[in-house]
């Protein structure tokens, strides 16, 4: 008859290595989490820079609408000011 006794060491090396692809896991998430916020702020800027090129070949409604609600600026006098130091 074939006796079989297990060690600690096994029970650590599998703990360690659960541990680990944890961490793994956890860190690639943050740092794809990080990057999409990333990409996310500079699509918003280039939003804002087209649509302020646009707004000064073309003063409409629409372009108005679109930079107020990306830069949270509701009066037309403002925005025109945001669009003058932001397009330079």
């Amino acid at each position: 008859m074939k006796f079989e006794l297990k060690t600690e060491n096994e029970n650590f090396q599998k703990s360690f290595l659960n541990l680990f692809a944890a961490f793994f896991i956890f860190a690639v998430i943050f740092i794809f989490c990080d990057i999409a916020l990333k990409l996310g702020i500079i699509s918003r800027h280039y939003q804002i820079d087209y649509n302020c090129r646009l707004l000064s070949v073309e003063k409409s409604k629409t372009n108005f609408n679109k930079l107020s609600s990306l830069s949270n600026l509701k009066s037309k006098q403002r925005i025109r000011e945001f669009c003058r130091v932001g397009v330079k």
